[in-house]
C-alpha cells in the first residue's frame, strides 16, 4: 500500500542494508556496461552517472567514489509524499552523516560512506522508532 503520511512513512520505513559496497562513477553516453549490474543511473547534462559494486568498477579500471552502503527504505513511498526525504536528511546529518538519495517509483535508496552505514542504520531505526510512538 503506498503511503503519503510522513509520521506513517518514517514509522514504516524499514532500512534494509545491502551487503557489498558501492560506488559512483560517471562514463560519457555510449560506453559498453557489458555484463554490468547497475545499481542505478542518472542522466546528466554532460555525462551518465552510475552506481554499481565496487568490485566491477575496480575489474573495469573505471575511477569511482569512495565506497558507499546502499540501505534500501522498503516503505512502499508515494511520489507525492511531502517531508519523507528531508525528515531523514535531516535526522542522518544531524548525526554527521552524509547521503546521497535516489527515489525509484516505490523506494528510496540512500547511499552512505561504507564506513558509516552502521550508525546511518541506528539511526534511521530510532527515527522510525520515534514515529511509531507518535502514531495513534
Amino acid at each position: 500500500m503506498i503511503k503519503h503520511n510522513l509520521d506513517d512513512l518514517l514509522a514504516n520505513m524499514k532500512p534494509v542494508l545491502h551487503a557489498g559496497r558501492c560506488v559512483f562513477f560517471d562514463l560519457p553516453a555510449g560506453t559498453a556496461l557489458d555484463g554490468l549490474d547497475v545499481i542505478a543511473s542518472v542522466r546528466e547534462g554532460e555525462r551518465l552517472s552510475r552506481i554499481v559494486a565496487e568490485v566491477d568498477a575496480r575489474d573495469r579500471g573505471w575511477e569511482a567514489s569512495g565506497p558507499m552502503a546502499w540501505i534500501t527504505l522498503t516503505v512502499h513511498s508515494g511520489l507525492q509524499a511531502v517531508g519523507f526525504t528531508a525528515a531523514f536528511s535531516a535526522a542522518l546529518a544531524g548525526e554527521g552523516l552524509s547521503c546521497n538519495v535516489v527515489a525509484g517509483s516505490r523506494h528510496d535508496h540512500l547511499f552512505v560512506p561504507f564506513d558509516q552505514a552502521a550508525m546511518a542504520m541506528d539511526t534511521l531505526l530510532a527515527l522510525a522508532d520515534g514515529a511509531a510512538k507518535s502514531l495513534p
